[in-house]
């Protein structure tokens, strides 16, 4: 009977010995089959002790080919846990250092803007004030005119 176009999986054809089959040694699995794998791994273990004393270093891709010494090459230093200094302290780079330095430059700049020692907090307070001073005489102005409005309409019913 035909299957069509594709075939199945061959792990559905494939027969499994029980643990029964096993321990009593009645198994349809070839036992020559078991010391050949036996064998090859002897063999393999050899060949990579061998592959091992000749060459100490794998290296990926071409640089197994070439030879090369650079200077700006960083290696990753692994260090183990126990080993690690807690009390050292690191070097900050220049770039960190300035970087740190300017976050400060900053945030004390900021401080005194908040307490108004800067220039520029000077000539935002003087602005402010003068707005403010300039709402008020608005403000008592229209308070003026609604005064002297009410007053005419008081005056036009009499």
């Amino acid at each position: 009977m035909g299957r069509g176009k594709f075939k199945g999986k061959p792990t559905g054809h494939r027969n499994f010995s029980t643990h029964e089959e096993l321990i009593s040694g009645s198994s349809s699995r070839p036992r020559t089959f078991k010391r050949e794998e036996v064998k090859e791994d002897v063999e393999e273990g050899s060949e990579e002790e061998i592959e091992k004393e000749e060459e100490p270093e794998k290296r990926k891709g071409t640089l197994g080919l070439i030879e090369i010494e650079n200077p700006n090459l960083v290696k990753p230093k692994n260090l183990k846990a126990g080993n690690v200094d807690m009390e050292k302290t690191t070097e900050l780079s220049r770039r960190e250092r300035e970087e740190i330095e300017k976050q400060k430059a900053h945030e004390r700049y900021m401080r005194l803007q908040e307490q108004g020692k800067t220039e520029q907090a000077r000539k935002d307070l003087e602005r402010l004030a003068l707005i403010r001073q300039q709402r008020a005489e608005a403000a008592r102005k229209r308070e003026e005119e609604k005064a002297a409005k009410e007053q005419k309409k008081g005056e036009a019913r009499k």
